[in-house]
């Protein structure tokens, strides 16, 4: 549709009327019957027919059209490849990796991410194609450092982990064909 300076126009969704003042390319300012300046994008306006002029069914079926909310598809399907990939879980609680009680957190740390690296390349070697690193919530600076480390490899995709399984504490990773690591 396209707008001139001084056509009358009302709002889809809200209930101002103005008319046209100033068309920047798709962008519209519009003075509104209050007085006002507003700013609309074209697709946010209608021009308003003239006093005595009919309005047909098609318009109005048109616009409802344009009103209409267009609801986003929350439910993800999983294929059944999907769900039915062996996936390899990785425990990096140092209870899990070590009974050493007089560790300090440096050396805590570089025990789980040298964990979680030699895991990375196991699954790479064995082309296992997901695996799920279990981190638990913490502070947050185990999940920050793994990141990290998967920013070093080319060809994985790195997603949150299931929360109705892990909460907030696991990583998935997703192996591509063709995985390198930069070094």
């Amino acid at each position: 549709m396209s707008f001139k300076l001084g056509d009358k126009v009302c709002v889809l969704d809200q209930d101002i009327e103005g008319v046209v003042t100033a068309v920047i390319g798709d962008n519209l300012e519009v003075e509104t019957t209050f007085g006002f300046l507003m700013k609309f994008t074209a697709r946010e306006l209608l021009i308003l027919p003239e006093e005595g002029l009919q309005v047909s069914n098609y318009e109005v079926a048109k616009i409802k059209h344009l009103k209409q909310d267009k609801k986003p598809n929350y439910k993800t399907t999983v294929s059944r490849k999907e769900r039915d990939v062996p996936k390899m879980e990785v425990d990096l609680h140092i209870g899990q990796l070590t009974n050493a009680t007089n560790l300090s957190n440096f050396d805590m740390l570089n025990m789980q991410l040298d964990t979680a690296q030699r895991q990375l390349d196991f699954a790479i070697a064995k082309k296992i194609q997901k695996v799920v690193f279990i981190h638990g919530v913490g502070a947050g600076v185990l999940k920050e450092e793994l990141k990290y480390l998967f920013k070093r490899y080319e060809g994985i995709r790195v997603y949150e982990g299931d929360y109705k399984k892990y909460g907030l504490g696991a990583t998935e990773v997703y192996l591509t064909q063709h995985v390198r690591r930069e070094l």
